[in-house]
C-alpha cells in the first residue's frame, strides 16, 4: 500500500526531495573528476526516486577509458558512482587501444601511450595477434632482445618488432616456434662482432636465415647464417 499512498501524496514526483550531491569513487589515471561531473550534472536536481540511474550509468559508461559503472542513490540527495578504468594492455593498429579484457577502445592520447606493445593485424583475427604475442615474448624471454609489439599481413605472414626496431619476419606460424629457435640459438654468436645489433631478420629460408646489419645495403646484406 506504501506505493500507492505515496503517489497520491506525491511523494514520487520529479521534484520531491532532489539529489543535488554528487560522490565519485575511482582511481583517476585517465578519467577525470571534472569530465565525470560534466557528464553527469545534467541529470541532477531531479527527485530521489524520480532519478534514473540506469541512464547516469550508461551516460558514464560511454567514457572513452571507462570500463565499467555502478551506481546507486543514497538517501536523501546523494548519487554514488563507482567507476572502473580501462586498464590498456597494447596498441592496436597505431590508432586504437586493447584492454586487459581484451577489448578494442577508441582513447585520446591513445598514440602517446608509446611504452605499450604494438600489436597489428586484421580486426577479425585480434584474439590470434594477442596470443601470438603472447608466445613470442616467451621465446625471447631470456635474451638480450625485448619484444616490442608483432605483426600479421593479410596474407598471414607474421613479424616481431624489437625495442631497438628491428624486424624478424617469421612468415607462417605453424613455423614460428622452430625458426625462432633457431635463431635464438645462434643469436649470442651472431652479434658477437655486431655490437649495433641487427635491423632486420628474415627466418623463411628452409636452413637458415638472412640478415640485414645497419649501414648495409639491399635485403641480404650481411649474407646469410646457415644451422
Amino acid at each position: 500500500m506504501l506505493p500507492v499512498v505515496g503517489l497520491l501524496r506525491g511523494w514520487f514526483t520529479a521534484d520531491r526531495w532532489p539529489v543535488t550531491q554528487l560522490t565519485v569513487q575511482a582511481e583517476f589515471d585517465h578519467v577525470s573528476a571534472e569530465e565525470i561531473r560534466a557528464t553527469v550534472s545534467p541529470r541532477l536536481g531531479k527527485g530521489f526516486f524520480a532519478l534514473d540511474l540506469h541512464a547516469g550509468q550508461k551516460a558514464v559508461a560511454a567514457l572513452p577509458w571507462v570500463e565499467s559503472v555502478e551506481a546507486r542513490k543514497r538517501w536523501p540527495d546523494t548519487l554514488h558512482l563507482r567507476i572502473y578504468e580501462r586498464q590498456p594492455f597494447a596498441r592496436w593498429n597505431d590508432k586504437q587501444l586493447i584492454s586487459r579484457q581484451g577489448r578494442v577502445f577508441d582513447a585520446p592520447g591513445a598514440a602517446g601511450l608509446t611504452a605499450l606493445p604494438d600489436l597489428h593485424g586484421p580486426d577479425a583475427r585480434l584474439a590470434e595477434v594477442v596470443s601470438f604475442y603472447a608466445e613470442a615474448s616467451k621465446a625471447f624471454a631470456g635474451t638480450h632482445l625485448r619484444i616490442k609489439g608483432v605483426a600479421l599481413t593479410a596474407r598471414g605472414s607474421w613479424s616481431v618488432i624489437t625495442a631497438n626496431g628491428a624486424r624478424i619476419v617469421i612468415g607462417d606460424r605453424d613455423q614460428a616456434g622452430r625458426r625462432l629457435r633457431r635463431f635464438l640459438d645462434v643469436y649470442p654468436q651472431l652479434m658477437a662482432d655486431h655490437a649495433d645489433g641487427f635491423v632486420y631478420a628474415d627466418l623463411r629460408y628452409t636452413n637458415g636465415f638472412a640478415v640485414r646489419w645497419p649501414g648495409a645495403g639491399g635485403a641480404n646484406a650481411g649474407g646469410s647464417t646457415r644451422s
